[in-house]
């Protein structure tokens, strides 16, 4: 039995319409592009490292304007990078003792102190698991200055993401080809984690924030008590 030519395609362009990424990822545009890379490139963790490449290499596949769209992680990861490096800077050791891991503290002192530049450039330009946080924290705590950090993270921001919106334009059908065989029937599962896992990253970042100032607070009265102390003796002698 023959097919009619308009059922026939159709029937073709079915999986096809039925394949295509799922409505949620497609629907956080440029905006969620700028929210994802404004948190990913903060202090507040994000449940999958790279979530700014990830998300800006699916929308570029899906054929929304590249340059537009790396011009937005840009944007966003320059606001996050600018406010871990002023946490730094506002909380100096206290914030690199909170945020840091022990393990990594003296290794990434040591590099900011001796590549101030290099310090800044690679851990955003290159790709987990690089850690950026570190990096960015410690060179506001140790006296990188503002311009200097934000030409320098522009600049590896700015190479990475056109990489990767290139990457989109040249190679991204076949990243939506493979989602479509073997991840779709899990977008819904995994918004629901990548959603829970950014409210609490967002909590938790904030609780963190709180008691950065409260040890701060806490050391400056300490020091204001140590200083009048030494007054007191030295006019008691």
């Amino acid at each position: 039995m023959s097919i009619p030519v308009r059922h026939a395609g159709w029937f073709l362009a079915l999986p096809v319409h039925r394949s295509l990424m799922p409505h949620w990822l497609t629907h956080l545009g440029a905006l969620g592009l700028f929210s994802v890379a404004v948190v990913d490139s903060s202090f507040i963790p994000l449940p999958l490292p790279g979530s700014t490449d990830l998300l800006l290499l699916w929308l570029v596949a899906h054929g929304e304007g590249p340059w537009l769209l790396a011009a937005t992680a840009i944007a966003g990861s320059l606001v996050g990078g600018y406010a871990t490096w002023d946490l730094g800077r506002r909380g100096g050791e206290a914030a690199l003792r909170r945020y840091v891991p022990a393990r990594l503290l003296g290794r990434v002192v040591g590099w900011v102190e001796r590549h101030r530049i290099l310090a800044v450039f690679l851990p955003a330009v290159l790709p987990p698991p690089i850690p950026l946080l570190p990096f960015a924290l410690a060179s506001g705590a140790l006296g990188v200055s503002r311009s200097r950090f934000l030409v320098v993270y522009g600049a590896a921001r700015s190479l990475r993401y056109s990489l990767i919106a290139w990457l989109g334009v040249a190679y991204g059908r076949h990243a939506i080809r493979l989602w479509s065989g073997t991840l779709q029937k899990w977008s819904t599962p995994l918004l629901f984690v990548f959603v829970t896992m950014l409210v609490a990253g967002t909590c938790f970042g904030i609780w963190k924030i709180r008691g950065l100032r409260e040890t701060a607070a806490n050391e400056k009265l300490s020091l204001q008590d140590e200083a009048s102390g030494r007054s007191e003796t030295s006019e008691a002698g």
